[in-house]
């Protein structure tokens, strides 16, 4: 019989986020995949090591996931994932494959899960804490109230349009905004509304940027904005 896939959503950073469906389900398979090319490097081992020390008992597995935007190396990354963890499954063991925030929003994860599931493999999707509610929480603030409308964006391939995406009414979620960081603080400074930012939300290394004027022209890939209208 062959084993099931899971997707789970491991939360920001902050262990104590990991929900308790995901650490039993951890705790219940044979195989963690956990993206990178070291384990030990992975944030999402990183974070269920916090609150499940006995992670390394388990069959882990790294997945390798390159921060290219080339599609032929994307392409053959996600090929050899899926075939890596099609292995295990024909073995008949449980594979959990850890994934930062919730597997549904830009995760890496799905390009794995949706060639797993077109090869007949029975998969499974948990859901985890996403970055931007995570970030609102930490900051003490609504990320929509009323009819206001929330927009999740991609900043780094939107980089050129942000001026545009800037006037959407309501509030504007900017993730991964990576090293168009300075360009899109620009546009937000032009654009005369609060912005707030964090990075590396709880972790230990998290800075907080309160203010437009705050954030660096500079700074990590686990950085994440919110902008909303003044008033």
């Amino acid at each position: 019989m062959n084993g099931k896939l899971f997707g789970l959503g491991v939360g920001p950073g902050d262990p104590e986020l990991l929900t308790i469906k995901a650490l039993r389900i951890i705790q219940e398979s044979d195989v963690i995949a956990v993206p990178g090319n070291q384990v030990e490097d992975s944030v999402a081992y990183q974070i269920v090591k916090g609150v499940y020390k006995e992670l390394d008992s388990k069959v882990l597995l790294p997945v390798a996931m390159p921060m290219t935007k080339d599609k032929a190396v994307l392409e053959a990354n996600h090929e050899k994932a899926a075939d890596d963890v099609e292995v295990c499954l024909k073995e008949g063991k449980q594979v959990a494959f850890l994934t930062l925030g919730d597997p549904t929003v830009y995760s890496t994860y799905m390009y794995v899960h949706k060639r797993i599931q077109s090869r007949g493999y029975e998969v499974e999707i948990v859901s985890g804490i996403p970055s931007f509610c995570a970030v609102a929480a930490r900051l003490n603030i609504s990320l929509v109230e009323m009819a206001e409308p929330l927009h999740v964006i991609p900043a780094t391939y939107k980089a050129d349009e942000m001026e545009d995406i800037l006037t959407l009414p309501g509030t504007k979620v900017l993730m991964k905004t990576g090293r168009k960081l300075k360009q899109v603080k620009e546009s937000i400074l032009n654009s005369k509304q609060e912005a707030v930012m964090i990075e590396n939300c709880g972790m230990e290394s998290e800075k907080i940027y309160r203010s437009a004027e705050e954030i660096p022209d500079a700074a990590g890939y686990y950085s994440l904005i919110i902008v909303k209208e003044k008033g």
